[in-house]
């Protein structure tokens, strides 16, 4: 029936090759101690064969975690990518509202130094709404100003290099005041860098200020006097602490600026047009008013997790952004046909999170507790519903949070 040493080898192979389906008999002419060492060596098989499997199942979970920690990684950058996007969009309307978002988000640190960082770098954000902010005289937007000026480097630049340098970093606002605060800020940005070339900050405030008039003034073709180099050198006398500037100093930056303008950003404050290309869906829908039940027609935008409605199909800002963040759609029966509504479920009385531009130009929270939309066709309808279902983003936590609440008022009511 084979020996001992032949029956180990049959028992190896078994576990090497663990598909082999029959475990070799136990022959019946081996002594009481050839069967037991045959035990021990068919219970050490065991042993290793069931180790293997551990480590088998081990490997698979190692795996599969670390296969899931790439797609849940993958999937909360894709999310923060979208929120920065939308704060992005935020800051374009209203600058105050946009940084707020993005530091109750937790995608910019409530610090002036992290907010003039997002700005200076000016990722799809408008140079306009950009100068807007910087402008305010709130303590933290002055402190966002000084810092947004201390990453510009002026060493060893004229005075209008470093003009052309700053004014491209955004728009100068219209109003006065705001201006004043920026040119401070840059003039002692320009001394700081540039020691010994002024008197003063005084001295480099008025001549910046010089610089921009005359560049208005050479190439604003509304303007027909041009003032020659030596009008320029008058007036500028006695600006550096009662002394005069060097005159060729002052020819040099003339030159400069009438041979090239200052690139000065062309934004409106409307330039908003970036956002809507390749958009999930678009179209003209009817829209209900919020506090006068009047149906309005409404070219609708949807991207970026976000629905847009313009006036005009021309416009360049919308009238209205609805985030669709932790919001639900659903098909609902009205006297207009094709009718379907977003609302916040299960807080039917809470008014949705949007924004709206007023007539005079002024952007308001919406007060919408829920849209009511209409379709010109029921096959519209229905593509706008699927469009917007696929588009909603949902707060991991939002579910937890209304559940919460329903738990809380309850308590309450008893």
């Amino acid at each position: 029936m084979g020996s001992v040493s032949e029956l180990c080898v049959s028992s190896f192979q078994a576990l090497l090759c663990p598909t082999i389906p029959r475990t070799p008999p136990v022959p019946d002419d081996l002594t009481p101690e050839e069967q037991k060492e045959l035990e021990n060596i068919r219970r050490r098989k065991q042993e290793l064969l069931d180790d293997i499997q551990r480590l088998k199942d081990e490997i698979a979970e190692v795996t599969s975690e670390i296969e899931n920690l790439g797609s849940t990684e993958e999937r909360k950058n894709m999310q923060r990518n979208k929120q920065v996007a939308m704060g992005r969009k935020k800051f374009n309307m209203d600058p105050k509202k946009g940084i707020q978002f993005l530091i109750d988000n937790d995608l910019l640190k409530n610090t002036s130094e992290d907010i003039a960082r997002f700005l200076y770098k000016g990722e799809g954000l408008n140079k306009t709404a950009i100068g807007d902010y910087l402008g305010e005289r709130d303590e933290l937007n002055l402190l966002v100003l000084h810092a947004f000026v201390e990453l510009h480097e002026f060493t060893d630049l004229n005075l209008v290099q470093a003009l052309r340098q700053f004014l491209w970093s955004f728009r100068l606002p219209g109003e006065a005041q705001k201006i004043d605060r920026m040119m401070e800020a840059f003039a002692q940005r320009y001394c700081q860098c540039n020691p010994g070339v002024f008197q003063s900050t005084d001295t480099c405030y008025i001549l910046s200020f010089a610089i921009i008039m005359l560049n208005t003034s050479l190439h604003n073709p509304n303007v027909k006097d041009k003032p020659a180099v030596e009008r320029f050198i008058s007036m500028n006398r006695g600006i550096n602490e009662g002394g005069d500037l060097p005159e060729d100093l002052l020819r040099n930056l003339y030159d400069s600026i009438k041979n090239e303008p200052f690139k000065i950003p062309e934004d409106d404050g409307n330039d908003l047009t970036h956002t809507f290309f390749n958009p999930d869906r678009e179209g003209w829908l009817l829209k209900l008013g919020g506090r006068v039940k009047t149906w309005k027609r409404r070219w609708f935008i949807l991207t970026d997790n976000c629905l847009y409605y313009f006036e005009y199909t021309t416009d360049k800002e919308p009238r209205g952004i609805i985030p669709l963040e932790n919001l639900s759609i659903r098909d609902v029966e009205d006297k207009k046909p094709n009718c379907f509504e977003l609302f916040i479920p299960d807080n039917k009385d809470q008014v949705i999170k949007a924004c709206k531009t007023e007539a005079d130009g002024r952007v308001v929270e919406g007060n919408h507790t829920f849209y009511r939309i209409s379709a010109p066709t029921t096959e519209e309808k229905d593509e706008w519903i699927n469009s917007i279902k696929a588009a909603i983003s949902r707060d991991p936590f939002y579910e937890m949070l209304a559940a919460r609440k329903k738990k809380v008022s309850s308590v309450k009511r008893h």
